[in-house]
């Protein structure tokens, strides 16, 4: 699979058309303490590499989605709006139960379209930041009605936040890697008990 943001921080990828929502999150070194190691793939002046991951994203939710191949054309201006979803989708996924400040969308349109066989399909419209605007939350809104949604996760380590999909039995997974992330968080907590006890 072609998944190049989330496969940097060797992330299993969500199912189906969700990967592409979690691509999107992780095109940015998010809090890790070494970005020049892990650049932003949507960066000002990066629009090569922001269209070699968006051609690559949109190839392989095709793929995943049973959907014919999509040519994405990028260009300067639609760089800072994938940063202000990608911004916007993090802090909504991050808020999780607790809620946060509602956000609208009135430039990704989707095409609801009803199937000879009453299927319901959401289908992206538009171009550039648009058309993937409209497919992440087009699958966002797909994920929330299949109930999956909820899996998807900002990592709770700070020097982290890469989004990933938790595939534990009760839906509890708060580290992207429990050996990683989880292993570093439990040693702070164990350090700080020493401490506070000493």
């Amino acid at each position: 699979m072609n998944r190049p943001a989330s496969e940097r921080y060797c992330l299993t990828p969500a199912p189906g058309g969700l990967a592409l929502v979690q691509e999107l999150l992780n095109t940015a070194p998010a809090g890790r303490p070494t970005p020049a190691d892990l650049p932003d793939l949507l960066a000002d002046g990066s629009l090569g590499v922001a269209q070699e991951w968006a051609d690559l994203a949109v190839r392989d939710w095709a793929r995943e989605t049973g959907r014919a191949d999509v040519r994405l054309a990028l260009t300067d201006e639609d760089l800072p709006r994938l940063r202000c979803l990608r911004d916007q989708v993090r802090r909504a996924l991050a808020a999780g139960d607790s809620g946060g400040d509602a956000v609208r969308f009135t430039s990704a349109p989707v095409v609801v379209g009803l199937a000879g066989d009453g299927t319901l399909t959401v289908e992206p419209e538009g171009a550039g930041a648009r058309w993937l605007a409209s497919a992440v939350l087009a699958e966002g809104l797909l994920a929330q009605a299949s109930g999956v949604w909820r899996r998807l996760k900002i990592c709770r380590n700070e020097s982290c936040s890469a989004a990933f999909y938790d595939r534990s039995r009760n839906n509890s997974g708060v580290w992207h890697s429990v050996r990683g992330c989880g292993n570093a968080a439990h040693l702070r907590a164990c350090r700080e008990r020493r401490r506070v006890q000493a």
